[in-house]
């Protein structure tokens, strides 16, 4: 018979359970003239790291193959499938990261001119994807859990609502997409143990 004493769930539940609210997001720009301002170090990590209010540890999704066999489906692995990653970002009063999501934008695909890499060194898939991490960390402030998307690029960045009778912080949402996720547990070709984060390539 299963036991019940709430004792044994408590002590399950280790450490008191992972926090919501207990998390960091960093993007790792895809180069220095986009980072700008927000590459900025504040207390030793940058400034956006601070920013980002809301983020998602990612999942992932594999879609099944239906085979008919006399009346049946024998439902068979398929494609794997990466869903966007969505974060909330407040707004500093100096707009350094916002600028930053702009500017990204901008040499992905231009405003004004409709091409790409204007003004900056993102001409080109490599050069205009970045890297997203995204850590849960424990009560005292240390990661227990690491997700990092590679081949990330921002496709949204959201309007900020203003008005006479919005006296809050302001803030807006960034959607990513991106090729793949890698954890600190499931990935092989680092044996579990991710490499340095990478730093913006110098222009």
């Amino acid at each position: 018979m299963a036991t019940l004493r709430i004792d044994d769930f408590k002590a399950a539940l280790a450490q008191g359970g992972a926090r919501a609210n207990q998390f960091r997001a960093t993007v790792f720009w895809p180069n220095a003239e986009i980072a700008g301002d927000a590459n900025t170090n504040f207390g030793g990590e940058p400034l956006q790291s601070f920013m980002i209010k809301t983020a998602q540890l990612p999942g992932s999704t594999i879609n099944p193959i239906e085979v008919p066999f006399r009346g049946r489906m024998l439902k068979v692995s398929g494609d794997r499938m990466f869903e966007d990653v969505t974060m909330t970002v407040t707004n500093d009063n100096n707009f350094a990261v916002r600028n930053a999501f702009e500017r990204w934008h901008d040499a992905i695909n231009g405003n004004v001119v409709n091409v790409s890499g204007r003004g900056t060194s993102a001409a080109s898939f490599d050069t205009y994807t970045g890297t997203v991490e995204i850590e849960q960390l424990d009560r005292g402030g240390e990661p227990v859990k690491r997700y990092r998307l590679f081949g990330a690029w921002p496709n949204a960045v959201d309007p900020i609502e203003v008005g006479y009778d919005n006296g809050e912080i302001e803030e807006f949402g960034v959607t990513f997409s991106y090729q793949w996720w890698e954890s600190d547990t499931i990935d092989v070709t680092t044996s579990g143990n991710f490499p340095a984060p990478p730093s913006p390539t110098s222009t």
